[in-house]
């Protein structure tokens, strides 16, 4: 090998995008945003960098749309820091400076709180960010939040609620905060597989934060953190026999048919088949 072959060769992440990645990536997220009408015209969207992949290449093509969309909206890249170790911290940055996103971040004590829980810290941790995220936001003028969430989180969380929470519940491609009036929170990357995300970012030599908790750090255990891991083993194992297994979840959460169900809640009100026998 000649010492030109032996030269690291620069993969621009954008341009992997929209060109080796066009199918599995750009393709679905500029589909997500059609079929779901998740970005007007006037808004101005609070990115939330988390320091993982998923927030990355959501930052990402958010900014690359922008450029290209007839659609005229603003962004801001937040990130929060709930009390992140100084290396966690600068990984974050550093990977924000390399996907040349202009992130603005923010002090919380989340985890000095979140760990004095000895009951579901790991529930409060979230509730905590996701209000300091929405404030955060609304004080910069932003309209919305983008999350994200991918295919993948979509298919396990569904799974998660039939196994272990007892009820058929969907996540929805986008909300409107029932706490911040005006605030809606979009899922721009909802059909994006997690598989895409992880050849993004290896093929880029990407490497992002996978679960910075301090909680994490001291070997707490994080009960959905576990049933999420065995939830996905357990899809590896249908997919081997039907590898249209993730579709038809997909699918179904898009055409329940509520005649069939025993019972089934609207607008937070508990209904039953009985209602209309």
């Amino acid at each position: 090998m000649n010492e030109q072959d032996s030269t690291p060769r620069y993969r621009d992440p954008v341009n992997s995008i929209l060109k080796k990645y066009r199918k599995e990536i750009w393709g679905p997220f500029t589909a997500a945003l059609k079929e779901y009408k998740l970005i007007e015209a006037g808004d101005r969207i609070a990115v939330c960098m988390s320091g993982g992949k998923d927030s990355a290449l959501l930052g990402v093509l958010l900014k690359q749309l922008q450029r290209h969309s007839d659609v005229p909206y603003e962004l801001e890249f937040i990130a929060m820091d709930p009390g992140y170790n100084p290396e966690n911290r600068e990984l974050l940055l550093e990977n924000c400076r390399k996907l040349d996103l202009p992130v603005k971040m923010f002090e919380t004590n989340i985890f000095s709180v979140a760990e004095k829980q000895e009951k579901n810290p790991c529930y409060l941790c979230a509730r905590m960010r996701r209000g300091h995220l929405y404030s955060y936001a609304q004080s910069l003028g932003c309209n919305k939040i983008a999350l994200g969430h991918h295919f993948s989180d979509v298919i396990e969380t569904t799974l998660m609620g039939m196994l272990w929470g007892s009820q058929i519940q969907g996540m929805l491609p986008k909300l409107h905060s029932t706490n911040y009036p005006g605030m809606e929170l979009i899922r721009p990357m909802y059909k994006i597989h997690e598989d895409a995300i992880i050849a993004w970012a290896r093929y880029n030599d990407l490497h992002f934060l996978r679960c910075a908790c301090l909680m994490t750090e001291k070997a707490a255990v994080d009960e959905e953190a576990s049933k999420r891991r065995e939830t996905k083993r357990l899809i590896r194992e249908l997919k081997k026999t039907n590898p249209d297994v993730e579709k038809n979840i997909f699918n179904a959460i898009h055409r329940a048919n509520a005649d069939t169900l025993v019972g089934y809640k609207l607008d937070g009100e508990q209904h039953s088949f009985l209602d209309r026998y």
